[in-house]
């Protein structure tokens, strides 16, 4: 559909929208704005219940009477999984999962060799007593608490890069993507907590204050340092690695309990329908173990070259 006939299916609507509402230009904005969530829900809310044809309850209409069944006025196409059920989900598609590689080295451990990695490595392990002294054994509330501080990196760091590919009209050798899917793997493993796990009030409010500071302090560096940046990311990922191991060991020793994985897990990590909880954690730290090598990698490699052009 090009741009044009999209425009004619949503002009009456837009024409309509301001003679009912009787609002000028600046009025008129804020009454489509206010529209707006809930005509682009329709093209993600898979969850909706719909009708024969493919159309969700209650659609919104041109002033003809057509259904703009989404933002644009192009029909969702409905996902089914490979046993032809419905794909439930909106934060990610099946194309977008995969089976973790759990053979990874999770002992391995970057020596620090120099003044940078000296810093990175002594202010991740400053860093880490109060976390520790906060959260001791509370794994579940840890977990959630960092992951969402690691999903913080790759998404500063793949937003710095192509900010910079935009100026000098150059690619980035794959690492735009690179840390923008390793932001997103982070986020998918907070999706996932949260389907066994609320956090409390409190931990909410710690959430967003160590976000706000870690989010503004990170980009700083990486704008100083992006080898620094990237070598502190990776002793983050050595934390995390060695965080997730501890969870692991406590399941064992039937500490915390082994309860069945969420769905959202058996489908994100391609797991089997009678996977549980240790098998979740146990793929979360392959995906931490291979952030760790990354960021490391990036520390000395073609990241740094690119971004020092």
């Amino acid at each position: 559909m090009s741009y044009r006939s999209i425009y004619r299916t949503l002009r009456p609507v837009l024409s309509s929208s301001v003679q009912s509402s009787g609002l000028g230009i600046g009025g008129f904005r804020g009454h489509l704005i206010s529209h707006l969530p809930n005509v682009r829900l329709l093209s993600s809310d898979t969850s909706s219940p719909v009708s024969g044809n493919n159309q969700p309850e209650n659609p919104i209409r041109t002033a003809d009477g057509k259904v703009i069944s989404t933002y644009w006025g192009i029909p969702p196409t409905k996902i089914t999984k490979p046993d032809g059920s419905a794909w439930k989900w909106n934060c990610f598609q099946p194309w977008d999962s995969y089976k973790p590689d759990v053979s990874i080295d999770v002992t391995k451990h970057h020596k620090p060799s120099n003044f940078t990695d000296k810093f990175a490595y002594w202010t991740v392990q400053t860093l880490k007593i109060p976390v520790q002294l906060f959260f001791q054994r509370k794994h579940m509330c840890h977990a959630m608490l960092l992951e969402t501080v690691a999903a913080v990196p790759g998404m500063v760091g793949g937003m710095l890069l192509h900010l910079k590919s935009l100026r000098r009209f150059e690619h980035s050798g794959g690492w735009i993507k690179a840390l923008l899917e390793e932001a997103e793997n982070e986020r998918m493993h907070l999706m996932t907590f949260i389907e066994l796990s609320q956090p409390k009030w409190y931990e909410r409010a710690i959430v967003f204050t160590v976000q706000g500071v870690f989010f503004n302090a990170y980009f700083l560096a990486y704008v100083i340092s992006p080898k620094l940046a990237h070598r502190i990311t990776g002793y983050l990922e050595e934390e995390a690695v060695n965080s997730y191991t501890e969870f692991l060991k406590d399941i064992d020793a039937g500490k915390f309990e082994n309860s069945p994985a969420p769905a959202i897990a058996i489908d994100y990590w391609r797991l089997p329908k009678d996977a549980t909880l240790r098998d979740v954690v146990y793929v979360i730290r392959a995906d931490e173990a291979h952030h760790r090598d990354i960021n490391h990698y990036a520390s000395v490699r073609s990241c740094i070259v690119y971004l020092s052009k």
